[in-house]
């Protein structure tokens, strides 16, 4: 089978919707990596659910002598401080989360439906862990997913109804995937940009849905 995008490009690309001066909260999964690739020339102020704003970058394996145990994101990856951050507790996250403070949230999905329903939790040994998640999907003012196109048994994840319990309905956005950009209108699924190699036809045969083509068709711009 032809290979799509890695999950830093994925990252890559998910980096090119933040604003300059945007809130953005990375959620665990390909999403958070895209601290990494900040356009150059934008402040963008990432927040973390456990207490952070306006972090920096993840520490890189060759930097983890400078690592702080209380300095972590979501995914207890070490990040590096950066002027003008702040620290707090989670009641206080959670406030700006469900404030409606958070400009932008990357979440990872199990299934998103062609409506923008979200479905993103599981449960291990009868106990939930949905996290943050749910709070994000309906506080945040944009709501990105961040994924690969299919499951790595090869089940299509993005379907026209969510047989997973639901994080969220009808919050998604836009869905990035390691084949392709498709936004979630009312009109249905816009496909707006493919990877390289991949033809409409081919992501269409693994996405449910029935997906409508942008007039102007691009590849994933990097």
């Amino acid at each position: 089978m032809k290979q799509g995008l890695d999950n830093e490009t994925i990252a890559l690309r998910v980096a090119r919707e933040f604003f300059d001066g945007a809130v953005v909260n990375l959620g665990i999964g390909i999403g958070g990596l895209a601290a990494d690739f900040i356009p150059e020339g934008r402040t963008i102020l990432f927040h973390t659910e456990n207490g952070l704003l306006g972090f920096g970058p993840h520490l890189r394996e060759d930097e983890m002598n400078q690592a702080d145990v209380f300095l972590t994101d979501a995914q207890a990856r070490f990040v590096k401080p950066a002027p003008g951050m702040s620290v707090f507790d989670h009641a206080t996250s959670f406030g700006m989360i469900r404030g409606g403070h958070i400009d932008i949230s990357v979440l990872g999905a199990f299934q998103v439906s062609e409506h923008g329903d979200l479905a993103n939790w599981a449960t291990r040994e009868g106990k939930g862990v949905i996290g943050g998640g749910m709070d994000l999907a309906v506080g945040a003012k944009r709501l990105i997913v961040a994924m690969k196109h299919v499951t790595k048994t090869g089940e299509l994840k993005i379907v026209r109804e969510c047989s997973y319990l639901l994080t969220g309905k009808e919050c998604v956005n836009l869905i990035v995937t390691d084949l392709a950009v498709i936004e979630v209108t009312e009109e249905g699924l816009l496909l707006k940009e493919i990877a390289p190699g991949w033809t409409v036809e081919e992501i269409q045969a693994v996405t449910e849905p029935k997906l409508k083509v942008a007039t102007v068709l691009k590849p994933i711009e990097l």
